[in-house]
């Protein structure tokens, strides 16, 4: 089996297609925190560009993304940073 990772890039291109995709593990940045198990990919920064975001609030957008990622959401990962965006916005 692959990494946390491995799994979120492969669940969010199938889902999405983006033109931009930037997974950070920042597991190491919350040693002492909840959900810091120590064993790390528990903690991720994620920037993702795709047209299936356009016209889409910031809040459903954010869904989407928790939407496909339910089942590491509800396993190991314990925090996901999300900027989601449509091609063309900043």
């Amino acid at each position: 089996m692959g990494s946390v990772s491995d799994t979120i890039r492969s669940k969010l291109e199938a889902a999405f297609s983006p033109s931009r995709l930037d997974l950070k593990d920042e597991s190491d940045r919350h040693q002492g925190h909840a959900g810091h198990t120590g064993a790390g990919e528990s903690h991720f920064n994620l920037v993702i560009e795709a047209q299936a975001f356009a016209g889409k609030a910031r809040v459903a957008r954010q869904r989407m993304v928790y939407h496909v990622l339910a089942e590491e959401m509800a396993g190991q990962v314990h925090a996901l940073s999300i900027v989601a965006t449509a091609p063309g916005e900043s």
